[in-house]
């Protein structure tokens, strides 16, 4: 008998796992990170990739329920593809899933199936350097003849509020750097989320600002701070918010103007291995020069995209930031995770690729 319960046993567990049609929740977003994790492991993690989530139509008031993921990601070099195409075919055995592949125009494309229904597409696209010198490009020597390559970071701050704008930030597909407030009931969450998705992770870092009757934050770095205060303020704020890469200051008018608040800052970047953006809130900083001086990678923001939230303004900076990365070779903009940001973002971005400029992360334009 007892051998008999134990087959039973043991053929109802087969049945139970024949009777899987669906991938649970959990499944589906370790898959989805697996194949990012794959194309960083294969570049270096300097793939471009953004993650596009495909929703069913919701019925009768029900939420949209997600029907598959579709990833895009560009390597830096064609001949990556073939070991990335290994990767994603491990991925597929290792999660029972079916692939096919198709290529079509210079992109890639994986299907993944589970029992016959798509859970994920991954688009990889032939390397914008290759599209660059394509027959069928439009001549760019009019617009960047000086600098061949010109490179854009866009960071946009501020995340940590809101989830829906942070989820139409991330949804954009092109690389951005996002910067994340630290304390914040979603901080953890969106860095988790952005890593996840392909952006790069920056610790919007609260400093004091010197703007009559700006609302102090309740943990932020202050002038007259001691160094062991500074690091000890930093390392409570990367707690919050996991695979920040570097550092942009949010507000710090007062204390980017201050030598010795930043002198103290910037050896606990170093020792962590954290690059520093200069947002630029105050003409007085010395942020940056005390950066250079302590060996941190370091850059400048030089155009604000938003400071007027309408349409049209940020499409006339975004096109001035364009212009500042063909005559220099590369410029940082800063935006925010608003509507009229976000539209101009998706209006606006692709025809500035178009015209051969290259979207970065800013850990690419640091020295």
């Amino acid at each position: 008998m007892r051998i008999f319960a134990a087959c039973a046993a043991v053929i109802l567990l087969f049945l139970a796992g024949c009777g899987k049609k669906t991938l649970s929740k959990s499944e589906w977003r370790a898959i989805t990170g697996e194949i990012v994790a794959a194309a960083q492991k294969i570049n270096g993690r300097k793939s471009e990739i953004a993650i596009r989530p495909e929703l069913h139509p919701a019925k009768h008031g029900a939420s949209n329920a997600l029907a598959a993921d579709n990833i895009y990601i560009s390597l830096s070099d064609p001949s990556q593809t073939a070991a990335f195409a290994q990767s994603l075919q491990g991925i597929a055995r290792k999660h029972d899933l079916s692939v096919t592949e198709t290529d079509s125009s210079g992109v890639i494309r994986f299907d993944y199936t589970f029992h016959g229904a798509r859970t994920h597409t991954v688009h990889v696209v032939t390397p914008l350097a290759a599209r660059a010198v394509h027959p069928s490009a439009p001549a760019r020597q009019s617009t960047s003849a000086s600098n061949p390559n010109p490179r854009l970071a866009i960071i946009i701050d501020d995340l940590g509020y809101d989830h829906s704008a942070a989820d139409a930030v991330l949804a954009l597909g092109f690389p951005l750097t996002v910067s994340v407030l630290p304390h914040l009931p979603l901080s953890g969450e969106l860095a988790e989320e952005a890593q996840r998705r392909g952006d790069q992770v920056m610790l919007h870092l609260p400093m004091e600002s010197e703007t009559d009757g700006a609302k102090p934050e309740d943990i932020e770095l202050r002038v007259g701070m001691s160094a062991a205060q500074v690091d000890t303020t930093l390392a409570g704020m990367l707690e919050t918010v996991p695979y920040a890469a570097g550092v942009n200051n949010h507000q710090g008018s007062r204390a980017t103007a201050d030598p010795a608040l930043m002198q103290a800052l910037m050896p606990a970047l170093r020792q962590r291995g954290l690059f520093f953006v200069d947002s630029r809130t105050d003409a007085k900083t010395v942020a940056y020069d005390m950066a250079e001086r302590a060996g941190v990678p370091a850059a400048s923001r030089k155009v604000f995209l938003d400071d007027i939230a309408s349409r049209d303004a940020i499409l006339k900076q975004l096109d001035l930031a364009a212009r500042d990365a063909q005559r220099d070779g590369f410029t940082i903009a800063i935006g925010h995770p608003r509507p009229a940001t976000i539209a101009a973002l998706a209006e606006g971005v692709p025809p500035l690729e178009a015209r051969g400029i290259h979207l970065v992360f800013a850990s690419e334009l640091v020295h």
